[in-house]
């Protein structure tokens, strides 16, 4: 597996497994009736650096992203979403994804991570967990989760 910057055109392969994972409405606090515009415009936004995870064939199979998740005296605590293609998983890309971007943001000055909204029920928490990320509070029954109805969204927060 690879890792690199995003292209431009790398978005037409990432696009199907994006709205797959939010049309699904189970890990991300997003409209899940995005439009391949909007969410084009959300994922690849210019204020973000983005990367794709490519496999030996070449095809694109999982996208994050790293951007500074305050302005001002806060620029210093990085934010990242992460997208792995639902039929590529268990094979360690959300893993490889989630430790390039950590070395990443190390690297370009960043001194912590917080993720915002984590549905406490997403599968990546034990891998957050498992890389240093601790829970600092819970909102509760705040996401309307299609499966289980109301659950939490986890604060988790990692300093580099």
């Amino acid at each position: 597996m690879q890792i690199r910057e995003a292209a431009a055109d790398d978005w037409p392969h990432i696009w199907p497994f994006w709205h797959r994972i939010v049309a699904a409405a189970e890990t991300y606090a997003w409209d899940p009736g995005t439009s391949e515009e909007a969410a084009r415009a959300l994922w690849m936004n210019p204020a973000k650096r983005v990367y794709v995870a490519e496999d030996d064939t070449g095809a694109v199979v999982g996208s994050a992203y790293l951007t500074p998740n305050y302005g001002g005296p806060a620029a210093h605590i990085a934010n990242a979403g992460f997208m792995v293609d639902p039929d590529q998983g268990g094979r360690g890309i959300g893993r490889a994804l989630a430790q390039h971007i950590l070395t990443e943001a190390k690297r370009h000055g960043y001194r912590g991570m917080v993720f915002n909204a984590v549905v406490e029920t997403n599968p990546a928490v034990g891998l957050w967990k498992s890389l240093g990320f601790t829970v600092l509070g819970t909102v509760p029954e705040a996401y309307d989760h299609p499966r289980y109805g109301p659950v939490g969204l986890h604060v988790m927060y990692k300093a580099l």
